[in-house]
């Protein structure tokens, strides 16, 4: 029983250091655009910084992940 528990835990710690690398990847290609650079930022500035770090090394692939507009509802008066 307790070999089962090491396995998963192996697996939960390979997964784990898969999705902390898969994130850095997505930082690293947001800086490389200037992501991180601009001042200010509308909601779709901050959309794209968002999805390509989640796109992560598909950014290297040929994914462009690109947020156009962005529609806030604003409070009522």
């Amino acid at each position: 029983m307790g070999g089962r528990a090491r396995g998963n835990s192996h697996v939960m710690r390979i997964g784990s250091l898969l999705v902390v690398i898969w994130v850095l990847i997505g930082v690293l290609a947001a800086y490389q655009r200037d992501y991180f650079a601009r001042d200010g930022g509308s909601c779709a500035e901050l959309g794209n910084v968002v999805i390509t770090v989640l796109a992560g090394p598909l950014n290297y692939l040929g994914v462009n992940p690109k947020i156009e507009d962005c529609d806030v509802p604003q409070p009522s008066a």
